[in-house]
């Protein structure tokens, strides 16, 4: 390839500039496996460095690019508080887009980011993964946050969902309760549709079946779902809803319409924002922590900007912790148990 630079060299390699520049620069930190495809790669395309493109390939922005789904909610504030700690510690600056629910408003989103940025975090939970892929900047060092992943080769944190969402519904069944009752998220949200599956499976398991009724991961959903649950309520006893938010709206809902939480009807959600233990009552909720997977997200995207990863640690687990409070515990005479926090 005629004038081939180094980030078409990155690309050949399946790796990032960071880490062509190591292998280059003879840097021994560098793992045997990425040497090889580096040189090999350079080889191929018959790349040949010299001072003035090094320097400009080694060129950094002191930046990092935060692409989101939404900023509505304290779940956001959480991840960004996390992701600015974990940044101004190594003295980044994020530079922070939002893809809304627009058409085509996530291909924007991440090429405005385009050269501006030493890389990038992505949380696109509604992107498929083949979208999502053919719009990542080639050539970018990217973490990618509760995304679809098949087959990805960038680094991802993925939150065990279904895991969670069993945890809680398997809780609520050990309370005593069966009719229960799940809000779910947008139907084409990944973790939406896990945390579905999730309760779906728990309930399967104890011969019982889910209503499900849909939302969309704001308040005013969990409002809608209470009010219409309301005009028949002995149909309900419990209430888990996909996020924290919607199960704000429940129960608040319930309260105001003189229903017991939980003695009527029990009441989680999913997150644990920093609301959820501030309600009364204290709101039962799938605890993430989200603000330590924000961080976590730039400490891997800052190894893979210096070269000290090449992201081929694939998906990384992120495991919620079932979180017992006022608004579910209702011990069964049968089970009984306390309040507290324990893994799914």
């Amino acid at each position: 390839m005629p004038h081939a630079t180094i980030r078409d060299v990155a690309r050949e390699a399946d790796v990032s500039v960071a880490s062509v520049s190591r292998v280059l620069n003879g840097h021994t930190n560098v793992r045997p496996a990425v040497r090889l495809r580096v040189e090999q790669a350079t080889a191929l395309l018959g790349y040949v460095p010299h001072a003035g493109a090094r320097n400009l390939s080694l060129a950094r922005a002191g930046a990092i690019g935060i692409v989101l789904p939404d900023l509505h909610g304290e779940y956001y504030s959480e991840l960004l508080r996390g992701m600015d700690r974990e940044a101004s510690s190594r003295d980044l600056q994020l530079l922070l887009t939002v893809m809304h629910d627009r058409p085509g408003r996530h291909v924007t989103a991440l090429q405005t980011m385009r050269g501006r940025v030493d890389g990038l975090c992505v949380m696109a939970p509604h992107i498929p993964a083949d979208e999502l892929a053919a719009n990542l900047p080639a050539g970018v060092p990217a973490v990618l946050i509760n995304c679809t992943v098949e087959g990805s080769p960038h680094l991802t944190l993925h939150v065990d969902n279904v895991a969670g969402a069993a945890a809680m519904t398997d809780h609520l069944i050990a309370t005593g309760r069966r009719r229960i009752v799940h809000i779910a998220g947008p139907a084409t949200n990944l973790d939406a549709v896990e945390r579905r599956r999730g309760v779906e499976q728990a309930t399967a398991r104890a011969g019982l079946s889910v209503r499900v009724l849909p939302g969309d991961f704001h308040q005013e959903a969990g409002i809608a779902a209470a009010n219409a649950l309301l005009a028949d309520l002995d149909q309900v006893d419990a209430i888990f809803a996909a996020n924290d938010m919607m199960a704000v709206g429940a129960l608040m809902t319930m309260k105001r319409a003189g229903v017991a939480v939980p003695d009527r009807v029990a009441v989680a959600g999913f997150d644990d924002i920093p609301l959820a233990r501030l309600l009364t009552p204290a709101l039962s909720t799938v605890r993430i922590d989200i603000a330590g997977m924000g961080a976590r997200a730039v400490a891997g995207l800052a190894a893979l900007i210096d070269g000290d990863s090449d992201g081929s640690d694939g998906i990384q687990p992120i495991l919620p912790t079932l979180v017992v409070r006022d608004s579910t515990d209702q011990p069964s005479l049968e089970t009984g148990h306390s309040k507290g926090e324990r893994r799914p």
